[in-house]
């Protein structure tokens, strides 16, 4: 029998174009890279903003379609739509605080636009990822890039070692993903997440007795994807890569990362694994794990970040923190009839925190001097007088961090703690919002510091235009998603993935 190659219609790629439009650009971005003047590398970064524009405007036309590509292993729904809508928006700021600060900090290269372009992609292609061979293929595009970018400052042995760290572990992390997949294809016979789903659901995995494979894999698989969210215990590399990147590096970590790897999790546990019960309980037998790594990820980024000296570092453990709280609506996802309003708590959460963490970092990124020094908490001291501006938009950013009304973080939390609780994890949410009450001791301490502490200020060297703009928007869009709830609410309201009602 003649092997037929598919057509055009079979592949279905006219709602693929956003990320395929993206990688390519991508690619094409490293070839105008040769023709572009060293001192005019800029050029390619408005190229790739204009490549984030067009993948934009292409997943707006897609938006409430519901269809599959590439023979059902590349899914096309709002859920996907509306994690590349904030992973797009991510890489803009991204680009936005980079053009000034790898120019002042000597690291100007065009490669690095496309690298963010590559990790963009491969963040999209995790929320679209049906299949558990096109998540690995979407893990290493987004991992990949970052670990370049992680040593861009390879004079500086800090930047060298944050690279060499999130390349080791992220190569356990994707070792672990594999051997679970492989695991879960034993058990199955199949790596599509709805045949997976179809085959645990029809008692075909019962019938091979095959639980324990299945209960492995799928262990296997949420540590691996547990490296790349920093959920706690797999936490260890994020406070040392994010001290050694160079600052728009870790911003853009802090956010992508999350979102593709709670992308992938997400489609995983709810669309492939929601029937997945241990004898004698109505809840999913992974519920209670996720829970309970939820829970030590919260008290352990909240507690550790009060000790913090550096404002990189702090903003690390605040971010395994903040992947507590996603994971918080990750566990409710597992209770009967949760999965839906549990997977919008997630990506509202997800928005929400990428308009205020990189905000903070934009603003951390402003004060610190070009060899990459002045990251201390102590350069906030008189910011309030020096710079009152930069100062009030920083304390809104701490304020939403922490989850204060009239902020995005409020209501990324409320929608998290309100899906955890009818969910029936109630001590879960408790943990959530004491943690809360944690949190607000180091944030508020950076206001403190910046308003009560006796200083004139710092130079702000690294407030330049873009620098600024990045701030006003990330500061816009923190503030009207939490005066404007239904913003980011409506757009996640036809987020529909799961297979069970």
């Amino acid at each position: 029998m003649l092997f037929e190659a598919p057509t055009l219609a079979d592949l279905n790629l006219a709602y693929t174009w956003p990320v395929l439009s993206l990688a390519l650009g991508a690619a094409i971005l490293l070839i105008v890279d040769l023709f572009v003047p060293k001192d005019r590398k800029n050029i390619i970064a408005w190229l790739a903003v204009a490549g984030i524009a067009v993948s934009f405007a292409l997943n707006l036309g897609a938006y409430n379609v519901v269809d599959d590509a590439f023979f059902g292993m590349f899914r096309i729904d709002p859920f996907s739509a509306f994690l590349n809508i904030v992973a797009l928006l991510g890489a803009f700021i991204s680009i936005l605080i980079s053009v000034d600060y790898i120019k002042r900090t000597g690291l100007e290269r065009g490669e690095f636009y496309a690298l963010i372009l590559f990790t963009t992609s491969g963040i999209m292609l995790m929320g679209h990822a049906n299949d558990l061979v096109v998540v690995f293929v979407a893990l290493e595009l987004l991992s990949i890039p970052l670990y370049v970018m992680a040593a861009l400052r390879y004079s500086d042995p800090k930047s060298g070692e944050s690279g060499m760290k999130y390349l080791i572990l992220g190569a356990f992390s994707s070792a672990f993903f594999v051997f679970g997949a492989a695991l879960i294809y034993g058990a199955t016979g199949t790596t599509s997440l709805p045949a997976i789903f179809r085959a645990v659901e029809s008692g075909i995995v019962a019938t091979n007795s095959s639980e324990i494979l299945l209960l492995t894999g799928a262990g296997l698989v949420l540590v691996g994807l547990g490296f790349k969210v920093a959920a706690v215990p797999f936490h260890m590399w994020t406070p040392d890569v994010y001290e050694g990147a160079p600052t728009p590096v870790t911003a853009f970590m802090s956010v992508g990362a999350k979102v593709g790897g709670f992308a992938a999790l997400l489609r995983i546990l709810i669309v492939a694994l929601p029937t997945m019960t241990l004898a004698g309980s109505d809840a999913t037998a992974w519920q209670l794990t996720v829970a309970l790594i939820a829970a030590a990820t919260l008290i352990l980024g909240n507690v550790v970040a009060i000790v913090q000296t550096n404002i990189k570092r702090l903003l690390a453990y605040s971010s395994i923190a903040h992947a507590g709280y996603v994971m918080m609506a990750v566990a409710a996802a597992g209770s009967a009839g949760m999965a839906d309003q549990s997977a919008r708590a997630a990506v509202v959460y997800l928005m929400a925190y990428m308009f205020t963490n990189l905000g903070a970092f934009a603003i951390a990124l402003a004060i610190e001097r070009d060899d990459g020094t002045g990251t201390e908490l102590d350069r906030f001291v008189g910011l309030g007088r020096s710079k009152p501006v930069l100062a009030a938009i920083m304390a809104v950013f701490m304020l939403s961090l922490t989850g204060i009304p009239l902020t995005s973080g409020f209501m990324g939390k409320w929608l998290v703690f309100q899906a955890t609780i009818e969910s029936g994890l109630v001590w879960l949410a408790i943990i959530g919002v004491l943690t809360s009450v944690v949190s607000a001791f180091y944030y508020v301490g950076i206001i403190v510091r910046m308003y009560l502490h006796d200083g004139e200020g710092d130079p702000v060297a690294g407030a330049t235009p873009y620098v600024n703009w990045a701030i006003y928007l990330t500061f816009a869009g923190t503030l009207l998603l939490g005066i404007f709830p239904f913003l980011m609410t409506d757009l996640a309201e036809p987020i529909a993935i799961a297979l069970l009602p």
